[in-house]
């Protein structure tokens, strides 16, 4: 008796699990378990069906198939034999659905191995195959101890920079509160929002962030676009400074090894952020951006279309605060703005006037932007999309050819589009056979991605051609699609600015863009 496989395999002959007991390639073993289903009649009493080349010794098992696949001069009552063990082994490791046996799959493998070996059916019981999985092994609780000193000695590395960052921000805070850095002279102490006192000269508290929206924090106490100068200049010497262990942990060296980000600690600096060369060559910097949430379906229609604007302002100087901006934009049906609590609500209503409530306080000045309007675009539908990407995959013999093709709209010019596709598990990268572009695969998260440096008008519609082994159309799903345009669906711009005191207005500039947040086709 030879035993050549033993598969579970669904009633259209997807095979689930199957474990080889003779040198046999994938493409036959694939071939023999997806010709079975067409193999098997309706009404018949017998569990067997034989070939010029293989029998088949089956048993349904609800909505599956438990199968052996013997060659032709095998005991046929030793195949049942060994059928019914496994039969009763399976429901032992996992529930009879696909899911479960493919979460399941090495439990079963393991099973079977110690019920056939080189093809013949072992003496054993179920009781004893369960004891014999269940037995533990040296080598993997020794393994097993060694990860975990490992994860043990990183956390204590991290628990120990992290205790000495805490003490270098407490000496620093105590030098601090006198107004003085680390070095010696004044120190530039940023305001926003969030942390001017109301009876001070500039805004009021940041409890007024509560009625625009709770993500407002985040705009008022960091920059958008641009690092801080403690995160992107080093200390020059006089600062105080953490400088890294020369112990190398072989644990994160191998996480990286295998691809994992690893984020390097950030090295403190006491340098005043007047140092910064990212520090704008104009006064006030206005920044307008738009974020896209868009869900497509892949058969048409889209599930979300969200649009979300932001107005920041970024003013480099105290004496440059004292100003209001007029603004205009595109009438939009689904437009509506949210101005901050400190905005003058009326005058923005009525005249498209961006200004303080109490004109002599001023804007807060420092590197940080502060978002001052907000709007959000509602009720649009699939003829508004920016891009519109269509995927189809068609299996034609051991094969899958996809075919991806996009068209972009009128209304924006796009850069850096990136289209990434899921792919199944592949031993090697997919076969491009056509492409309006550049592509590249990542192995480890098994994704294609498409990439467009720019589409305008001279390509606004392209497309891609790629061949994998056979796969469900599903698999190619979701597709997530990321790109920026220098333009909004709002049209929203600063057309001037007003001085509230005597003299020339001040030089300004803006930034204006559109970004897909998440884009995906589903």
């Amino acid at each position: 008796q030879v035993v050549l496989a033993a598969s579970i395999i669904s009633k259209s002959g997807k095979a689930l699990v199957s474990r080889q007991y003779v040198d046999m390639s994938r493409i036959r073993i694939e071939g023999l378990l997806a010709a079975f289903p067409k193999l098997v009649g309706t009404g018949k009493q017998h569990t067997y069906l034989e070939t010029e080349s293989v029998r088949y010794v089956y048993q349904p098992i609800e909505g599956l198939y438990l199968l052996l696949i013997t060659n032709k001069q095998s005991n046929i009552l030793e195949d049942l034999d060994t059928l019914r063990l496994l039969s009763k082994l399976v429901p032992e490791y996992s529930s009879l659905d696909e899911d479960s046996i493919c979460k399941t799959a090495f439990e079963l493998i393991f099973a079977f191995d110690e019920a056939i070996s080189l093809g013949n059916k072992e003496n054993v019981t179920v009781q004893q195959v369960k004891q014999y999985c269940e037995m533990e092994s040296h080598e993997e609780k020794a393994h097993k101890l060694m990860m975990q000193s490992k994860i043990n000695e990183t956390k204590d590395v991290m628990k120990k920079r992290a205790s000495e960052l805490d003490k270098i921000r407490m000496e620093k805070g105590k030098l601090d509160k006198g107004g003085y850095s680390s070095i010696s002279g004044p120190r530039v102490i940023e305001k926003t929002f969030s942390d001017m006192n109301i009876s001070g000269t500039g805004f009021g508290s940041g409890s007024g962030l509560s009625g625009i929206g709770a993500d407002m924090d985040s705009f008022a106490s960091k920059p958008k676009g641009r690092p801080s100068a403690a995160a992107t200049a080093p200390g020059k010497g006089f600062g105080m400074k953490l400088g890294k262990s020369q112990k190398t942990n072989q644990f994160l060296e191998s996480l990286k090894a295998e691809g994992e980000v690893i984020l390097e600690d950030v090295q403190p600096s006491a340098v005043s952020s007047r140092s910064s060369p990212l520090i704008p060559s104009d006064p006030i910097t206005v920044t307008i951006e738009e974020k896209l949430n868009v869900i497509v379906k892949r058969d048409g229609g889209v599930n979300n279309f969200d649009v979300q604007g932001t107005l920041a302002l970024q003013v480099l100087n105290d004496a440059d605060g004292f100003i209001q901006l007029q603004i205009e934009n595109k009438d939009v049906p689904g437009l509506s703005f949210k101005t901050h609590p400190n905005i003058h609500k009326e005058l923005f209503n009525s005249q498209q006037i961006v200004g303080a409530k109490d004109p002599n306080r001023p804007f807060p000045s420092g590197q940080n932007e502060t978002p001052l309007v907000k709007w959000r675009i509602q009720g649009m539908n699939e003829s508004n999309l920016p891009l519109s990407v269509n995927c189809w995959p068609s299996v034609s013999g051991n094969e899958t050819y996809v075919n991806i093709e996009y068209e972009a709209s009128e209304m924006f010019d796009l850069n850096n589009v990136v289209i990434s596709i899921p792919l199944p598990a592949l031993r090697e990268a997919p076969t491009v056979k056509q492409i309006d572009g550049e592509w590249k695969y990542d192995p480890r998260n098994s994704v294609l991605e498409w990439s467009i440096i720019l589409i305008d008008q001279s390509n606004r519609s392209g497309s891609m051609e790629f061949i994998v082994p056979p796969a469900d159309p599903s698999t190619f799903f979701p597709i997530s699609i990321g790109f920026a345009a220098s333009n909004t669906f709002s049209d929203l711009k600063v057309t001037g600015i007003h001085p509230l005191k005597e003299g020339n207005p001040p030089k300004y500039s803006q930034r204006v863009r559109l970004v897909a947040a998440n884009y995906q086709i589903v």
